[in-house]
C-alpha cells in the first residue's frame, strides 16, 4: 500500500525525522508498545510525563538525550515501519533509507512498497510519489519545528520543544518519550530508543489514534554526505500541489 503524505506528517510532516520519528498502555509503566497494544498508545500520549516526574527528573532525561544527540552532524541508516490502528492491526509498511544532516536537513528514501521520496531542505518538506507524478511541498514553518522529522536534523536542546521523560530500559535499549509542548502538531507523542548511542526504534502515536513504528539497522554516523541528497527538483511533467507550484 502506498504511503500517504498524511501518514508520512505522523512521522513528522517524519522524523518524518522525521519519523514519523508510537506509545504504550500507560505513561507511568512506560513499557515500549508491543504488538496488539497499540489501542491505548494515543490516550497514553495525552497524558504528559512531566506530569509523573519531577522537574529534576525530566530536566536530566532531557540532559540524557541531549548527550546521545551532541556531536551528530549527519546520519543515515535503512529504516523499515509499519502503520497500525488503535488494535494492533497493520495498516500500512514500508521500507527505504533515511538520511540527516544538520541544521534541519532530512531525506527518506523509499524503496518498498513504492518509490516516494521526502526531502527537507531547512526551508520546505517536498512528498514525491514517482508512482503518480505528484510531488507536494509546505514550508517548514514553526509547527513543523517540534515534530520528530527535525529531532535529530534539529539544533539546540530538546527540552526547548519537548517534555522528556526517561523510560525503563527494554529489549535491551534505553528509551526515552517526548511530548510536544506545542498542541498544533499532528502527533501526541514520541519514543525513542537507543543502543548505547545509537538510535534503533521509533515509536510515534498520531491524533488518529495510530501508532508508527520505525526500526533502524546499518547506520552510519558523521559520514560525509552530498549536498544534492537535500535538494529536490520536481522531473518534467510532474504535478505540483502547495507552495512553489507556479
Amino acid at each position: 500500500m502506498r504511503v500517504t503524505v498524511h501518514s508520512i506528517g505522523a512521522l513528522g510532516a517524519v522524523f518524518a525525522l522525521g519519523a514519523a520519528l508510537a506509545l504504550a498502555a500507560t505513561v507511568r509503566a512506560a513499557p515500549p508498545v508491543q504488538s496488539g497494544a497499540a489501542a491505548g498508545a494515543a490516550q497514553a500520549a495525552s497524558e504528559s510525563p512531566a506530569a509523573s516526574q519531577t522537574p529534576a527528573a525530566s530536566a536530566a532525561a532531557a540532559a540524557d538525550l541531549d548527550r546521545r544527540l551532541v556531536g551528530l552532524a549527519t546520519w543515515s541508516a535503512d529504516f523499515k515501519q509499519t502503520i497500525e490502528d488503535g488494535n494492533g492491526r497493520v495498516l500500512r509498511s514500508a521500507a527505504g533509507r533515511l538520511y540527516l544532516k544538520k541544521p534541519g536537513r532530512f531525506r527518506w528514501d523509499y524503496v518498498e512498497p513504492s518509490e516516494q521520496l521526502i526531502v527537507g531542505d531547512g526551508k520546505r518538506i517536498w512528498f514525491y510519489d514517482k508512482d503518480l507524478a505528484q510531488a507536494n511541498v509546505r514550508k517548514v514553518d514553526s509547527s513543523l519545528a517540534n515534530t520528530p522529522a527535525l529531532l535529530l536534523s534539529g539544533t539546540g536542546s530538546v527540552a526547548s520543544q519537548f517534555d522528556v521523560s526517561a523510560l525503563p530500559d527494554s529489549d535491551g535499549l534505553h528509551w526515552f518519550q517526548l511530548v510536544p509542548k506545542r498542541n498544533d502538531t499532528d502527533f501526541l507523542a514520541v519514543r525513542v530508543g537507543f543502543a548505547g548511542d545509537e538510535l534503533q526504534k521509533m515509536l510515534l502515536a498520531d491524533k488518529l489514534n495510530q501508532v508508527t513504528r520505525v526500526t533502524f539497522s546499518h547506520a552510519a554516523r558523521n559520514q560525509k554526505l552530498a549536498s544534492d541528497l537535500f535538494s529536490f527538483t520536481p522531473p518534467a511533467g510532474v504535478d505540483v500541489i502547495g507552495l512553489d507550484s507556479k
